[in-house]
């Protein structure tokens, strides 16, 4: 068995969970915020028998989308920030790790 942690963006999430939902599995939904544009994700955990991990990852990918967005270049004046210019970041897609579990229950 493996548990996988896959981070999408919040936009996203909802299209990734219906189709994991959609394609038999069940997940639990977390909140988070990504550490370099503090923009909100959602973190989805699973646990997946050992031959539907390339499935789960699948549904994964083609729910998440990766998208260009613009964000402030902030840079320090004294003791005043101020954003002077816009930089286009990617953004979106799924990070996923896949973890081998060595017991799982379920009660």
């Amino acid at each position: 068995m493996k548990m996988i942690l896959a981070i999408v963006n919040h936009d996203d999430s909802g299209d990734v969970i219906g189709g994991l939902t959609e394609g038999g599995f069940m997940v639990t939904k977390i909140a988070t915020i990504g550490g370099f544009l503090k923009k909100d994700n959602t973190t989805i955990i699973l646990g997946v028998d050992d031959e539907k991990v390339d499935s789960a990852i699948e549904i994964i990918y083609s729910k998440s989308h990766s998208r260009q967005q613009m964000v402030p270049v902030v840079t320090e004046h004294g003791f005043a920030y101020s954003p002077e210019t816009l930089l286009e970041v990617t953004v979106g897609g799924a990070t996923i790790f896949v973890l081998d579990v060595e017991r799982f229950e379920k009660m």
